[in-house]
């Protein structure tokens, strides 16, 4: 039984680490004036994404983190995602809140690398448009480790 335990968790390891590592699959995205973006055009980019709505409270909650860490970061893509699509309303509580973080649609279905039925969900993409790190669920982004996280990602490391 230990054996059966102890192969698992190696399994499960080297799947997360292979999965941290893969290459985003091409996502599309409009925002309210009908402007696209692709991942594939930000590849040189370290970017940010956040899938998020307005009625989600967890996501209400760690969108005060995300604007500060966009203000740190300069050199990063951020991309706010609403899964309603609902760009007029989410664009106004962004207003309201005084948060400057750009907010898009997913015109097509997102590839479950991104994300999958949970909000807020995020994915940090390096330069090479590979996703090195991920989370479902609300997550306080004024932890040291995303900060080193992305600086680590602006220098090339």
């Amino acid at each position: 039984m230990l054996k059966i335990i102890q192969t698992f968790i190696i399994i499960t390891c080297f799947a997360f680490t292979t999965y941290a590592q893969s290459s985003a699959p091409e996502l599309a995205l409009i925002d309210a004036n009908g402007k696209s973006i692709t991942i594939s055009s930000l590849k040189g980019k370290v970017v940010f994404i956040n899938f998020w709505a307005t009625w989600c409270q967890p996501c209400v909650k760690e969108m005060p983190t995300i604007q500060a860490l966009k203000e740190s970061f300069k050199d990063v893509v951020f991309l706010t995602v609403d899964i309603d699509g609902d760009l007029p309303k989410s664009n106004a509580y962004m207003e309201k809140k005084n948060y400057t973080l750009p907010v898009y649609a997913a015109p097509t279905a997102v590839p479950r690398e991104y994300y999958y039925h949970t909000i807020p969900a995020t994915d940090i993409l390096n330069k090479n448009g590979e996703i090195v790190w991920r989370t479902d669920g609300g997550f306080d982004y004024s932890a040291p480790e995303i900060s080193k996280i992305l600086a680590d990602l602006i220098a090339g490391k």
